[in-house]
């Protein structure tokens, strides 16, 4: 069944009498091209097990089942449970398990844990942008050994999730991924690849998590609380917005603190990087501890 065929959508629609859901951001791919190359970046070995986040009918979660030894495809919308069970009758013999869950209140650990003993697990996901972050924070903390996590999301999302410290995209969710591993744009999806088109082009990015973090704080609250600072006053100077985050330390001290990180006092969060970040709130949360 060639579910990237807008005639065999619609058909599949219509026997199920099931529409287009906006508020769970669904828009399917109709291009076989870019369905293929998704599923190839999703793993390294055959011997994976793909968590997909939002299958839709199928036509990813098609061809993840003839890459890879299993799929788990997690579903929120429970109409499209028996249109999943329709459109992959043909995929081979127990390597799909659809799950019909809100992937944000399942618990990941419990529903992966029989994938992790039995080898690499990646996550796979086309995400409408009002879940992007939410989803992906959601991912990171998990703190599961994931190899990739491959999203398809807006582009602009996606220019933030792969900046570079210093540049006018970086904010707050990049560092964060940044602790957690890198993130690679590997191409463009314009909007006619879809039905309904979106109004926004989007990007497939793919992030290789760390199996060792490169830097580890002291406190991991005290990092991300450092982070959130820094930016959530992103205009002021940073000791301004870490004096408005922690006003438990005078901006004198914080002021000190920068300067013994190497840092002038008129630096803004957007020139650190995740090891910066790390650094200062190591000594953020040793005044505070003492």
């Amino acid at each position: 069944m060639n579910l990237t065929d807008i005639r065999t959508i619609k058909d599949v629609m219509s026997i199920y009498n099931i529409h287009f859901r906006k508020e769970f951001g669904q828009n399917f791919l109709t291009n076989i091209s870019v369905v293929e190359d998704i599923a190839d970046s999703c793993s390294d070995t055959p011997d994976a097990t793909v968590l997909e986040i939002g299958p839709g009918i199928g036509v990813l979660t098609q061809e993840l089942a003839f890459r890879y030894r299993k799929v788990i495809a997690v579903e929120i919308d429970n109409g499209l449970i028996p249109v999943l069970r329709y459109t992959l009758q043909d995929c081979p013999e127990g390597v799909v398990n659809i799950v019909h869950a809100d992937v944000m209140k399942v618990d990941l650990a419990e529903l992966l844990a029989p994938a992790f003993a039995a080898g690499k697990v990646s996550v796979c996901a086309n995400l409408p942008y009002y879940i992007t972050t939410p989803i992906l924070m959601a991912l990171l903390e998990s703190n599961l050994p994931f190899e990739y996590i491959t999203i398809m999301i807006q582009s602009e999302v996606a220019d933030r999730l792969c900046a570079k410290a210093g540049s006018k995209e970086y904010g707050a969710i990049t560092a964060v991924l940044k602790y957690y591993g890198e993130a690679q744009k590997l191409f463009k999806v314009s909007a006619g690849n879809f039905i309904p088109a979106p109004k926004v082009d989007s990007t497939v990015v793919r992030i290789k998590l760390h199996r060792e973090k490169p830097c580890v704080p002291k406190d991991e609250e005290t990092l991300f609380k450092t982070i959130r600072a820094a930016f959530e006053q992103r205009r002021k100077t940073l000791p301004n917005a870490l004096s408005a985050g922690f006003p438990d330390i005078p901006k004198d001290q914080l002021t000190a603190i920068l300067e013994e990180c190497g840092h002038r006092p008129d630096i803004r969060g957007e020139r650190l990087d995740i090891t910066d970040f790390v650094a200062l709130a190591d000594r953020i949360y040793e005044i505070r501890k003492a």
